[in-house]
């Protein structure tokens, strides 16, 4: 059961652009229900930058409002730390900078 949530949420990665996986990555990162354990701080500035160029919007106003990144981050905060962690190491690793 515990890791039908995990493969879910990955099949739902695994759709995403470039644009939505850096979104995702951007609200993971800076939001506080979130706790994931690495270095939030230098991950937020790499994947923010990497956003600002590949989309004019963000770069002008940068709030994600998505109801798709929405529900991934409430799948996700519905999650253990180990799940999480699980789900995010995937995704970080599949944005392709």
């Amino acid at each position: 059961m515990e890791n039908e949530k995990v493969n879910y949420l990955i099949d739902i990665i695994k759709e995403m652009d470039i644009k939505e996986k850096l979104k995702l990555a951007v609200r993971i990162n800076e939001s506080s229900y979130t706790p994931i354990d690495y270095d939030r701080k230098e991950m937020l500035k790499v994947f923010s930058n990497e956003l600002a160029k590949i989309d004019e919007e963000y770069k002008i106003f940068p709030v994600i409002n998505s109801k798709y990144i929405n529900f991934a981050m409430a799948k996700i905060m519905e999650m253990n730390i180990t799940e999480r962690n699980q789900v995010v190491l995937f995704l970080f690793n599949n944005i392709n900078l």
